[in-house]
């Protein structure tokens, strides 16, 4: 799964850097649609293309979201992947999704005995997670850019998967369940964590899409223009395209959760 780092220049993230830093902690949006103009259906995506991203054009107002507005789930997670409190030695974990590098970096830096990847489709997100990586010192944690509906690796490779608000930009939902099932091994969990409310969620679609617009002249990008997400049934649904030994889903608060162990 190695690969070369993309060619960014040093100037591109600096220039990243410079706007996360004047990013106001008191950031004024438009308000994003009602609640009951978000619907959970397919509706909400556009066509799947190669038009640009809205994590490539500003990936640090994402980061920004990532590290300052998102609930950080680390615990709740590290407890559900190993109630007997930590992973045995040489345990493969994989994060699907994974922006900045966000999870990936904080397990690898809480468990030294696990080997993390993470993979994402936006190159600049991973040259954020890269950066993290290479200031904390992990030498167990890297990142690729990967398609998570065609990971290249063998079948049962990874011992543990986590993905958190994967779905509410990726409408091909099956066949990434499908995916992780895949990669899994037999006993292998994976932890799921979506939002529940699709206002919330969207907000920053919503302010990535304002700045995109004001600062570019492309309209085109491939992320929807607002969260999409899933009912409690549609979630536990999904789970269940695949033959899982045993899944658990619970809610708290703005998110829902799975834990699911291949059989």
């Amino acid at each position: 799964m190695n690969s070369a780092a993309p060619n960014w220049t040093t100037s591109a993230k600096g220039t990243d850097r410079e706007a996360m830093a004047r990013m106001s902690s008191k950031l004024v949006l438009e308000s994003p649609a009602s609640e009951t103009q978000i619907t959970a259906d397919m509706s909400g995506y556009p066509a799947r293309d190669e038009s640009e991203s809205l994590f490539e054009q500003v990936a640090w107002l994402y980061v920004f979201c990532r590290e300052k507005l998102f609930r950080d789930d680390t615990d709740r997670i590290s407890a559900a992947l190993w109630p007997g409190g930590a992973p045995p030695e040489g345990t493969r974990m994989i994060e699907l999704g994974c922006g900045p590098g966000f999870y990936a970096c904080r397990f690898a830096r809480r468990f030294a005995q696990l080997s993390v990847i993470g993979v994402d489709r936006s190159d600049r997100q991973l040259i954020w997670a890269r950066d993290r990586a290479q200031s904390l010192g992990l030498a167990n944690c890297h990142f690729e850019r990967v398609n998570v509906l065609d990971i290249p690796c063998d079948e049962s490779h990874f011992d543990v998967l986590i993905a958190s608000r994967l779905f509410t930009v990726l409408p091909e939902r099956e066949q990434a369940i499908a995916e992780m099932h895949r990669v899994l091994r037999p006993g292998g969990r994976c932890f799921i964590a979506e939002p529940r409310h699709a206002f919330r969620a969207s907000v920053p679609l919503v302010a990535m899409w304002m700045l995109a617009r004001a600062t570019q002249f492309h309209n085109g990008y491939r992320e929807p223009r607002k969260a999409v997400t899933l009912a409690g049934a549609e979630f536990r649904q999904l789970f269940a395209t695949q033959p899982w030994r045993e899944c658990k889903y619970w809610q708290d608060g703005r998110y829902q959760y799975a834990l699911c162990e291949k059989a």
